[in-house]
């Protein structure tokens, strides 16, 4: 293109608009009192005033909705719309227009418009419209380039383009905390805190879980036969405001059995969180995989799976042992060791042959014991020889129970 072409005027127009919810109209109420100078001057013109609420002038919320006067803000999750439009501002009729909309991002660029044929032609004073959408999924700099190339009737081919720049940003601050429970059992918590400067309705927080978890949703209160959410009944999240979502995730059972699955780095899941601002316009993201280092339990891991909570003084209560062999190659011979403490006292034959142990199996074992002290009290004075390394493992502090005397009355 030369210079003259490229100084001389186009024969069509190009207008973008973002297309945004509007939003209540709100005044600044002025009032005095009616032995005041003005008297009831401004009582009278608030109520002739068509933007205030009849009966309730005095709010400055109003009954109007006001049109977006500028770009606004676009946040991460949100649908990014935008009105396009040519229009022929000459007097004659042009020919083989193509209207293309591109979104640059900092990573790709993206083709939004909705047909990408030309149209024929286009009369004086008339225009071609178009609506464009897209969900936002970066955050940064994202330019819109909109092109325009027609013809003219003398058949001279003419193209020109306008850049519209803006900025996204990111409405959530999202952080989560891993606790692994003494069972296989994991807890997530999820800390959401609004960073926007307008409050957000939480439609739904929620955690799809991977393959080899289950998901149980920690969120509610159950009253009777429907649960509560924690938040109350409006579930509003005001600006720089944080809210905790836990959820319990427990291995399928298919990978709970094999102990030596469940080690490492695991993908817990994502995070799916639904959410509607201003006049219910609607915004979506979600994490990326969750993931958690799974703890180390070494080569042979002992975990509680049957005890009770409270157990009478001197008398002997049961417990279950699940014994799970972590190695993934080598066969363990193991022989059980029962210490008594200050407290506890096992009953049964200490340095008995619990047999072989296959890798990446587990056997459970019933044991009994006693306290003779009251109060909490820890379960301790396990040991596990493994004949074949000679090597042993001590598990104390394993558990807690609640030791309580039967005998109340003194006459007892």
């Amino acid at each position: 293109m030369d210079v003259n072409q490229a100084k001389q005027e186009h024969l069509l127009a190009l207008k973008v608009m973002r297309l945004t919810k509007p939003t209540l109209f709100t005044n600044m109420p002025v009032t005095c009192e009616d032995r005041d100078l003005p008297g009831d001057l401004f009582s009278r013109l608030m109520k002739e005033d068509p933007s205030t609420v009849k009966g309730a002038e005095s709010l400055m919320l109003g009954e109007m909705l006001t049109l977006p006067q500028n770009f606004g803000n676009i946040f991460l999750g949100e649908t990014f719309s935008s009105y396009i439009s040519v229009h022929n501002d000459s007097a004659q009729v042009v020919k083989d227009i193509l209207v293309k909309a591109d979104l640059q991002t900092s990573s790709q660029r993206l083709n939004l418009s909705a047909s990408n044929s030309a149209v024929a032609e286009l009369k004086p004073e008339c225009c071609i419209d178009d609506v464009i959408h897209h969900e936002v999924k970066e955050i940064g700099t994202h330019i819109l380039v909109c092109a325009v190339s027609y013809t003219t009737q003398s058949g001279e081919k003419l193209y020109f383009r306008k850049f519209f720049k803006f900025q996204v940003l990111k409405p959530l601050d999202v952080k989560t905390k891993f606790y692994n429970a003494e069972t296989d059992e994991v807890f997530l918590e999820a800390q959401i805190q609004n960073i926007t400067t307008s409050p957000m309705f939480m439609e739904k927080v929620s955690l799809e879980p991977s393959l080899m978890y289950n998901v149980t949703e920690l969120n509610t209160v159950t009253a009777g036969d429907s649960g509560e959410s924690t938040f109350g009944k409006m579930s509003y999240l005001q600006p720089m405001d944080t809210r905790q979502y836990l959820y319990c995730l427990k291995p399928k059972p298919e990978f709970a059995e094999k102990a030596g699955v469940i080690k490492g780095v695991t993908v817990i899941g994502k995070l799916d969180i639904v959410w509607k601002t201003n006049l219910g316009e609607r915004g979506r993201l979600q994490t990326s995989q969750l993931q958690r280092m799974a703890p180390g339990y070494g080569d042979v891991r002992l975990s509680l799976e049957l005890i009770p909570d409270t157990v009478n003084l001197e008398e002997p209560f049961d417990i279950t042992c699940k014994i799970t062999n972590c190695s993934s190659e080598r066969t363990m011979d193991l022989v059980l060791e029962m210490c008594n403490t200050s407290s506890i006292h096992w009953c049964g034959v200490s340095g008995r042959q619990l047999g072989k142990l296959s890798p990446s199996s587990s056997l459970y074992l019933p044991l009994k014991l006693l306290s003779s002290v009251q109060g909490l009290q820890s379960i301790s004075g396990l040991r596990l020889t493994d004949t074949f390394l000679k090597r042993t493992y001590e598990y104390d502090d394993i558990a807690q129970v609640c030791v309580v005397c039967p005998f109340n009355g003194p006459d007892s």
